[in-house]
């Protein structure tokens, strides 16, 4: 028996009592108080959601604007493919959950059970793609490639197939009319984020959840325009998702057409043309590194002059943007993005950067005129030139004696130039510059547009580079750390690496004298795009306007009743007076005919159709050369470049030439037939818009280029080993 009084149990007993009572009371005003929070502070709040959560959409996406050329040939516009999809809530109410109606289906389509279950489950932070990250109430496409028997079988044998549909629908098309792929131009589509999504929301132009929107070129750019307006049908359902009805309905609307300034024609030949021209490089042996050239990419710009139109952008590397239409598969987005392949992804009519070289000369001849050097005075071509300790050799150290500095322009006399930019930064005070420095050379260079974009409708295009002085401090600013670790190896270490990094450690914020003499011919740290050299080149030739330049050209509207033009659109003039152009008109046009373009372009009717020209040869430090080859008529201005291709003239010349030859329609000895020429002049009108709304498009056959053959001793293999 316990020794413990009664009194003592009792005492206990009735403190447990308390206890309990205390915790319950606890529990009970806890409870009421959430109940109070939810039922009635934020009553209204969690009713509203729970009628939205009874209220389910179903959208009918817009079938997407058409990309046309400008004649109206469909760049992208979209085809009808049979899309079987299958319905989430009539699977889920299957004892199965539906997997004995997705095994069978599997089977149908030639598919794997596993890739249908994952094609249409639904998109979570822990869900890897493929997966659906739609309505659950969306039909779900399981695949857009069935065939008519496929389609045949699921609808004919419906009672095995409940929830799952075979239907005709809408799927984007890059249809590379006359093989003119035109990847980077277009861009491609991808479906919406959920940060989209967010961002967009409060917009004019909110995303829904299935939207495919543009990523990248025109796509991009006119997202808005092409896309439409996507149908969207709201249900009620109860809250195991049963529809009990139906709430609202909203018809989809068709994206507007955007008809561009590119014509398929051209840039079939653009394409065609830098392709082979960068295949025969390949098979050319560079005398300096003592192998082929790589030639491992390339791009080619064909403008309007007049306007800034472009028509035909061509980039190398490319990629075929079908290949993202449905998914793109993790092997083709791998292809497409690794270092092997070179990114194809990149435009590099607007995305390539690299050294000018002689091409860049136009701008040192407009800013010499600037300094006050007469255009016609004398000035010594020798064979080289030397400044502050350092020799600069003249290429193929040509010696021309003294002359003017438009036939310098004709001859590409880099000692010229070299002494043009030593004495001007001599003037500015050199090493110790004056406060009032007039730094003339960088100064036209912003002057033509370089250092910035051009405005051009393409996304994320770059800017290139002016190294004047204040991005020498920003330079300098940024690397110096890394150059003064460096730098600590040295004089022990002497290579050139650590040399460089030692100077640049001790002065890399001042402007040198062999940065001033290598910037004057285009060398350097000076990095130019396609896109701004066809900008500037097309300047020179309408008199000195720079356009921004453009790819869209206007916005035309389903039923096609609002025609919404892509004007021309100047941001500025070249620094140059109208005397000046005019010489710098008459020594480009030296350069083709008598000058270091001149053996491309024999046979040319320079009287009917007068070509001017500049070549340019860029030196990249551990690379081989850069080739660039600048033109232009008074129709068109068309530059090209190729990386690790060679000389100017060498390698892109005759591919130029072959162009200009397609556009005006040129045979071998320069006559012309206007029934060849694919485009004599440019494009002004807009093509035929019916009362429905659709344009007449014609066909084009893919380029033919033995129709446009050079003589024989100007064709490409024969004499690309020749120098500028």
């Amino acid at each position: 028996m316990s020794n413990i009084p009664e009194t003592g149990r009792t005492q206990r007993v009735q403190i447990r009592l308390i206890i309990i009572q205390v915790l319950v009371f606890s529990l009970l005003l806890t409870l009421g108080g959430r109940l109070w929070y939810l039922q009635i502070r934020n009553g209204q709040e969690y009713t509203d959601e729970a009628k939205s959560n009874h209220v389910q959409q179903v959208v009918q996406p817009a079938v997407r604007g058409s990309i046309l050329d400008a004649r109206g040939v469909p760049l992208a516009d979209n085809e009808t493919r049979l899309v079987v999809s299958a319905n989430r809530t009539d699977l889920m109410k299957m004892d199965d959950d539906g997997k004995g109606v997705l095994t069978r289906l599997a089977d149908v389509l030639g598919m794997k059970p596993k890739d249908v279950f994952d094609k249409i489950r639904l998109c979570d932070a822990k869900t890897p793609q493929p997966c659906w990250n739609g309505s659950p109430y969306q039909p779900i496409p399981v695949t857009d490639e069935a065939t008519t028997q496929q389609a045949l079988q699921i609808r004919e044998r419906a009672e095995d197939f409940p929830g799952i549909t075979a239907e005709p629908t809408a799927v984007r098309r890059y249809a590379a009319p006359g093989k003119a792929n035109t990847a980077q131009v277009l861009g491609y589509l991808s479906p919406v984020t959920d940060e989209e999504i967010t961002k967009a929301k409060d917009t004019d132009s909110p995303y829904l959840r299935s939207d495919q929107v543009g990523r990248s070129g025109l796509e991009r750019t006119y997202d808005k325009e092409l896309r439409g307006k996507a149908g969207v049908t709201r249900y009620e359902v109860d809250n195991l998702g049963r529809v009990i009805g139906q709430a609202k309905d909203d018809k989809a609307e068709p994206g507007s057409s955007v008809v561009t300034s590119i014509d398929a024609r051209v840039q079939a030949v653009a394409e065609y043309e830098l392709n082979d021209a960068m295949k025969v490089a390949r098979t050319q042996f560079d005398k300096n590194t003592n192998e082929n050239y790589k030639a491992d990419s390339g791009a080619v710009v064909v403008m309007e002059a007049k306007t800034g139109r472009v028509v035909a952008m061509a980039s190398l590397p490319d990629y075929d943007p079908n290949a993202w239409v449905g998914g793109i598969s993790g092997k083709d987005y791998a292809r497409m993005t690794n270092k092997k392949s070179n990114y194809p992804l990149l435009n590099r009519g607007i995305q390539g950067q690299a050294a000018p070289g002689s091409i860049f000369k136009v701008v040192s001849t407009a800013a010499s005129i600037q300094a006050g050097y007469p255009f016609d005075g004398h000035y010594p071509c020798t064979s080289s030139y030397t400044a502050e300790g350092h020799t600069y050799q003249n290429f193929e150290s040509e010696n021309f004696g003294p002359i003017s500095i438009g036939r310098a322009l004709e001859v590409s006399c880099d000692t010229v130039f070299y002494a043009l930019g030593y004495q001007q930064w001599q003037k500015d005070g050199g090493m110790k510059p004056k406060k009032n420095a007039k730094d003339w050379f960088f100064k036209t260079a912003h002057q033509f547009g370089l250092g910035k974009e051009t405005g051009i409708d393409l996304p994320n295009e770059v800017t290139g580079r002016v190294p004047d002085r204040q991005w020498k401090k920003d330079f300098w600013k940024a690397n110096k750390d890394t150059w003064c670790e460096q730098a600590k190896q040295w004089p022990k270490k002497k290579d050139f690496h650590t040399v460089l990094a030692h100077e640049n450690c001790l002065e890399g914020m001042k402007l040198h004298a062999y940065d001033s003499i290598n910037y004057a011919i285009g060398q350097g740290d000076t990095l130019v795009t396609p896109i701004q050299m066809a900008t500037i080149y097309s300047a020179i030739s309408n008199g000195g306007t720079l356009y921004d330049p453009t790819v869209g050209k206007a916005i035309v509207s389903p039923d096609g009743k609002h025609v919404s033009m892509v004007g021309p659109k100047p941001h500025g003039k070249l620094p140059a007076s109208a005397k000046t152009l005019k010489a710098m008109d008459g020594a480009l046009a030296g350069v083709a005919i008598r000058g270091t373009a001149a053996w491309r372009f024999g046979g040319w009717p320079q009287d009917k159709i007068p070509m001017h020209a500049k070549t340019g040869t860029a030196e990249v430090y551990g690379k081989q050369t850069t080739s660039w080859f600048a033109t232009y008529t008074k129709d068109y201005s068309i530059v090209m470049t190729i990386s690790q291709g060679g000389t100017g003239s060498g390698a892109s010349g005759p591919a130029v030439r072959n162009i200009y030859d397609a556009l005006y329609g040129l045979d071998d000895s320069g006559k012309q037939d206007l029934k060849k020429a694919l485009l004599p002049h440019p494009e002004k009108s807009l093509p035929k818009i019916q009362h429905d709304g659709s344009i007449d498009a014609p066909t084009i056959k893919p380029y033919d280029p033995d129709s446009q053959k050079v003589p024989a001793e100007q064709t490409l293999a024969a004499v690309l080993g020749r120098r500028d």
